[in-house]
């Protein structure tokens, strides 16, 4: 099978699609139509073993091989952002304060692609192919509801990938080991006494409290951590007081934690230093946490050396791009709990051809001719993956 080929032939598909899909986005938990669209698009390209989950607007579609062997699975999101787009673009969104500023149109583009040239070739696929079209990224929700709903069920190893602004155009990248951090998110409530503005040796100063607090939680990163663990605390809220001449009573932080340690260590030194810092003000401080993500650590060998295998075979070693690892999140990262996974990178920034704005900026576009790569080592993965599982 010439899966680069197949790509080419249908570059003009994949192109027109990422322009629909950009044209009409539906935020997380909305996608009803954006679902609905892309089980069309699979049933009018022959794709019938198809599934709308229950519970979300998650949907799963299956190529039959025609050999027997494993299945592999190929995801894409699919929601959009509250952003109100500024490029310009004739296929600009229609939704007004709704973008795809995360590049999600673009994986749905050349997930479908991908679909086109598997679908085409699948006489001769090892096994089954099982798309995985999920909700609601953005909010850190759609992997798991789609794994309640048995999404994964009998797959063997998944691959995913990010079309990425910082990257350049046309580079590939799979490289091994801590791909992007977990996200957790916090809310952190400190409890002072109210007094006037006047007087506020009557009161204890919630702000002032708050102020020691976020100093101190960077203790936690830079003398309670292994230096040799990426880790990030920021505090990106503060909410308090009511009025300019008076003490506050309560202040309300939240903010997120980004490590690749998946264990409970930064929520126990934050719950230390906040207490004892609120303590030391006669001021109290509680803390709510959430874990929202995994880590995406590319950590199977064998899919690593597939991954990569399959872009120098389409395209060339010069094509192997190589990324530092990334504190940005993805939920993803929960499907490695249920079968083997990898992640890659799309890039897209070329500034010859003013393609220079980042995800979730704007004004971010990207260029389309990268749309085919994706699309090809999506399929040329899924089919060495087969083939080799199958021997």
């Amino acid at each position: 099978m010439d899966i680069k080929a197949l790509a080419d032939k249908y570059e003009s598909y994949i192109v027109e699609r990422r322009r629909y899909y950009h044209s009409c986005p539906e935020l997380s938990g909305e996608e009803k139509e954006t679902r609905a669209q892309l089980r069309r698009d699979l049933e009018a390209m022959g794709v019938t073993d198809i599934r709308e989950l229950k519970n979300c607007c998650g949907l799963t579609a299956t190529i039959h091989g025609g050999h027997p062997g494993k299945t592999v699975a190929l995801r894409s999101d699919i929601d959009a952002l509250p952003v109100k787009e500024q490029t310009g673009l004739p296929f600009a969104s229609k939704n007004e304060g709704k973008m795809h500023a995360c590049g999600h149109d673009n994986h749905m583009a050349m997930l479908l692609g991908a679909a086109q040239i598997l679908n085409e070739v699948k006489g001769e696929l090892h096994g089954d192919v099982r798309l995985i079209i999920q909700p609601a990224e953005e909010v850190a929700t759609g992997a798991k509801a789609m794994l309640a709903e048995d999404a994964l069920d009998g797959v063997e190893a998944i691959y995913g990938a990010h079309i990425w602004g910082v990257l350049g155009s046309g580079l590939i990248d799979v490289t091994p080991g801590n791909r992007m951090a977990c996200c957790h998110q916090f809310k952190i409530t400190v409890t002072g006494v109210s007094a006037h503005g006047s007087a506020p040796h009557l009161g204890i100063d919630a702000i002032t409290v708050s102020a020691a607090i976020v100093n101190n939680l960077q203790q936690c990163v830079s003398r309670m951590n292994d230096p040799l663990n990426p880790l990030v605390l920021t505090v990106g809220t503060v909410h308090g007081g009511d009025r300019w001449n008076c003490v506050p009573r309560e202040v309300e932080m939240e903010g997120t934690v980004r490590t690749f340690k998946a264990d409970t260590s930064v929520e126990e030194a934050m719950r230390r230093v906040i207490a004892d810092t609120a303590s030391a003000f006669g001021a109290a401080g509680t803390l709510e946490y959430k874990y929202l993500t995994l880590p995406v650590i590319n950590e199977d060998e064998q899919l690593n050396r597939i991954a990569h295998d399959a872009v120098v075979k389409l395209y060339g070693e010069e094509s192997v791009g190589h990324m530092p690892t990334i504190m940005g999140s993805e939920d993803f990262s929960w499907f490695g709990e249920k079968c083997r996974c990898i992640f890659g990178f799309i890039g897209s920034r070329d500034e010859e051809k003013g393609y220079v704005y980042t995800n979730h900026q704007e004004k971010y576009d990207v260029d389309e001719s990268v749309l085919k790569r994706g699309s090809a080592v999506m399929a040329q993965f899924a089919a060495d993956f087969l083939a080799e599982t199958a021997r």
